[in-house]
């Protein structure tokens, strides 16, 4: 047997690089509860629990848009130039 070699890669990047990556571009899809709704857009109506929404954040995670179909925030995303991408 052979001795396995790992090789972690760190990059040198700070959380704050990152966060501004795409800044202004690129924008993302969350599905959320609506009892998460308060916590992201304290200033929505309130909405019956249990429903699935959908939260279309900026690059930096700043919620910017909700609606009930991911569909309709990707389009949002499109008419205002950003691009959509995935995150996990």
């Amino acid at each position: 047997m052979t001795e396995a070699n790992t090789v972690i890669f760190e990059p040198d990047v700070s959380p704050e690089t990152l966060a501004n990556m795409g800044e202004g571009h690129i924008a993302y899809v969350k599905q959320i509860r609506s009892e998460d709704v308060p916590g992201l857009f304290p200033q929505a109506p309130q909405i019956a629990p249990g429903l699935k929404l959908f939260a279309l954040h900026t690059a930096d995670g700043t919620p910017i848009m909700l609606t009930d179909s991911r569909e309709a925030a990707v389009a949002s995303a499109w008419s205002n130039d950003l691009e959509t991408v995935s995150v996990h």
